[in-house]
Parts: structure tokens; sequence; C-alpha cells
């Protein structure tokens, strides 16, 4: 990859993510009664998600922490679930296919953003699923349908420094 790219936050849509194809090989206070699913990882992972839950933003995207029920380190929320993050998820099946590592599937697209490498589904009713690859833990960024209409690339921006510093570049268990 080549590092100038990393020097200036992207501000990538999904139009430029699509083009940046590269090959491919979810906290804690709550809120208002937003869900997400805790993730089942393994000890290692468990770990490495604590350890980014406390460099988690504060704000992302003008959007201000609001995690999700039930409390858990593993999830984290922006915005009244309009930004959902699970640490510890399971590689998502896309993240194997031959056909988004080739460009070939229109539903998935894998890019990096600000030195994090990213697998994006489009998800049924609008939003879009964005998980790290090639790091040492799966991170699951969900944007609602709302949001999905907007240039998604100030929220993986936003999330990047954290990643990271918190999970290193490895293989998930």
């Amino acid at each position: 990859m080549n590092s100038s790219r990393h020097r200036h936050p992207a501000r990538l849509g999904l139009p430029v993510l699509a083009m940046s194809l590269i090959a491919v090989v979810g906290c804690s206070s709550a809120d208002d009664g937003s869900s997400a699913a805790v993730p089942s990882a393994g000890a290692a992972a468990v770990k490495l998600c604590r350890n980014l839950d406390e460099v988690l933003p504060r704000e992302v995207d003008g959007l201000s922490r609001q995690d999700p029920q039930p409390a858990s380190e593993l999830t984290a929320g922006w915005g009244d679930a309009v930004i959902i993050l699970r640490c510890g998820v399971p590689q998502p099946p896309k993240m194997i296919d031959s056909k988004v590592a080739e460009g070939r599937d229109a539903d998935a697209v894998a890019g990096a953003v600000d030195g994090v490498d990213w697998l994006m589904e489009k998800r049924d009713g609008g939003g879009y699923r964005f998980t790290t690859a090639n790091r040492s833990a799966y991170v699951e960024v969900s944007v609602s349908a709302e949001r999905a209409d907007e240039d998604t690339s100030p929220i993986l921006v936003a999330f990047a420094p954290a990643i990271k510093k918190a999970v290193p570049v490895g293989v998930a268990d």
C-alpha cells in the first residue's frame, strides 16, 4: 500500500471506496434503550476490545456517544444507534469470498481508510456494515440507513486512531 495515501484523512464515499479495492485473504455506559448484540469473543479478543473501549472517541461525525443495551465493553454507539461498534465479532463470510477480493461483488467492497483495512457490506434496509480486516480482532461498525446516504468516510476516519492503537495488525482468531 502506498504510505502517502495514509498521511491525509480520507473522505471516501461508496464510489471512491469501491475504486480503492484491496485484497482481503463491535464499551460501556448505557443510555436510552438502543440495543446491540454483544459478541461472544475469545479471551485475546476481549482484552483487545477492552483496550479499544478505553480509546474510542466520545464523538463521531458530530454524534455523541450513546452506548446500547446491554452495557458491554464489546459494544459502543453514537447518536442513538445511528452508529454501532461491536468488537470481537466473527469473521464475515464475505471477507473470504473471492468475488469481493476481485471486485466482482456489488454488495461488498474492500478498501482502506487512514491505515485501517475494511470490508464494507450493504445491509438490507439501506445501511452499511464495515468490518476491519488484517487486525488481531474483528471490529464491526454499522451505520444506519439514515446516515448511509451521506459520506461515511468521516466515521471510519474517526475510528482509525483508536483501532490502530488498540487492535494490532495481525490475524484474528
